[in-house]
């Protein structure tokens, strides 16, 4: 198994591109957050104290194992960072101004064209097209980033 470094290091390789870095900060976590709030959508008949579940707690709950397994603190980060989007889920929900999973489709969509974009201006193709884990490592670029800035250790 690979460890966080060399995922972090072979994700890094196709990512030199200041445009193409610039256009991930944006859409990674567009993507991440247009696939948690359509996986929100899908209510399950549970309640655990009051809180009705939903497949996207159910799939963060794999996804936070997953990146326990990769780092013992870049996890934290990004579960913070899944919460956050289960919030804002539940926020969008509430106001009904728009449906949930329209807003995510349509954010997903465009969040796509501008990966491809971008991959296109650095001229190499997609980490996931090699490795679909590179999906999950992703989001753990970005916010291993984060963490340098703060002067923690990922």
């Amino acid at each position: 198994m690979k460890t966080i470094q060399q995922w972090l290091s072979e994700y890094g390789e196709s990512h030199q591109d200041h445009t193409n870095k610039t256009i991930h900060w944006i859409c990674v976590p567009s993507i991440f957050f247009s696939i948690i709030g359509i996986l929100y959508c899908i209510k399950l008949p549970v309640e655990i104290a009051g809180i009705p579940l939903n497949v996207a707690m159910m799939a963060l709950i794999l996804i936070t194992i997953y990146y326990i397994t990769l780092s013992k603190t870049l996890w934290i980060g990004l579960l913070v960072f899944a919460i956050f989007c289960l919030w804002l889920c539940n926020l969008i929900e509430q106001t009904n101004f728009i449906q949930l999973w329209l807003l995510c489709i349509i954010i997903f969509v465009a969040a796509w064209i501008g990966q491809f974009y971008g991959h296109h201006i650095e001229g190499k193709k997609p980490s996931f097209l090699k490795d679909i884990q590179f999906l999950l490592i992703g989001p753990a670029w970005l916010m291993s980033f984060i963490y340098k800035k703060l002067g923690s250790k990922i």
